[in-house]
């Protein structure tokens, strides 16, 4: 005996709870996600007066302390402030993937906008040099810029703007070719409008949504690769203050019983790159008409 159909009505009514739990649901993930965000910001922006200690200054019989009154998150093998160096370190971890997204988005809207507008040889010709640029990775870029330029800061943020900006050009250029082929757009061609105003004046802001959701992605994957970078002891150096770098140094001491100078700034990175992604990807679902 075959099963009915349930009438539309009643589907309906019986998904209403679970679409109600959904929408609430990440409602309230991206609602934390965006406090958290701005929590990391301001201890970023406050970071020197927030520090309990000198993040640089440490005592050799201050080594590999637990956690105490003086010492909230214990210390590192150096004997500094676990808790300084990671709010120091905060500000020092979300400045490079900042100049990293910055630096891709307006160099690759640039590209974007003008290979789109242009179009035929100049198009393809751009398309085949973002191509090669696709086939090296971010990391293996910041890399081979840390042999030929030396450790530090500088060196891997361009290498790693300059391998992230296929990515901002290539979607820059898919939307900017739908808007192209809008009516308004020949309705100011024929107005004699230049292509400056009307690319940067009418179209880029058309763009700018998608743009910005992109972005916001970006962030997140370009703070994993610096701090992977300062892992590996070719980013920032000690005694400055990051959190790639507090994980690396904090090995030792998670051998030795004391894993908070490195599991405290490993969290610090996995928050903020989850929180970044969920926002996101979030704000890209909104933009395509897809709330949740």
């Amino acid at each position: 005996m075959s099963a009915h159909p349930a009438h539309p009505a009643l589907a309906a009514r019986a998904r209403r709870p679970l679409d109600r739990l959904r929408v609430l649901g990440g409602g309230r993930l991206r609602s934390a996600c965006l406090v958290l965000l701005v929590l990391f910001v301001l201890v970023a922006l406050l970071a020197p007066w927030l520090t309990p200690q000198d993040p640089t200054f440490g005592r050799l019989g201050d080594t590999l302390l637990g956690p105490s009154a003086d010492h909230w998150l214990g210390t590192d093998q150096g004997g500094r402030d676990t808790l300084s160096a990671l709010i120091a370190g905060t500000r020092t971890s979300l400045a490079g993937p900042l100049a990293v997204v910055v630096f891709s988005t307006v160099l690759g809207t640039a590209v974007g906008l003008f290979t789109a507008w242009r179009g035929g040889w100049i198009d393809a010709m751009a398309g085949r040099v973002l191509d090669i640029l696709f086939a090296f990775p971010a990391l293996l870029l910041a890399i081979l810029a840390v042999a030929l330029f030396g450790k530090g800061m500088t060196a891997p943020v361009i290498a790693m703007a300059i391998a992230y900006t296929p990515y901002a050009a290539r979607l820059v250029r898919g939307l900017a070719v739908q808007e192209k082929a809008r009516p308004y757009i020949a309705a100011y061609r024929v107005q004699g409008h230049s292509a400056l105003f009307v690319t940067v004046r009418r179209m880029l802001p058309n763009i700018a949504p998608t743009l910005l959701a992109q972005s916001t992605v970006n962030f997140g994957y370009a703070l994993l690769d610096l701090a992977a970078l300062s892992f590996l002891g070719l980013g920032v150096q000690p005694p400055t203050p990051d959190w790639g770098a507090m994980i690396n140094q904090g090995q030792a001491a998670v051998l030795q019983g004391q894993p908070l100078s490195a599991t405290a700034p490993a969290v610090a990175v996995v928050l903020v790159v989850v929180a970044f992604n969920v926002v996101g990807e979030n704000l890209g679902d909104r933009l395509a008409g897809r709330d949740s």
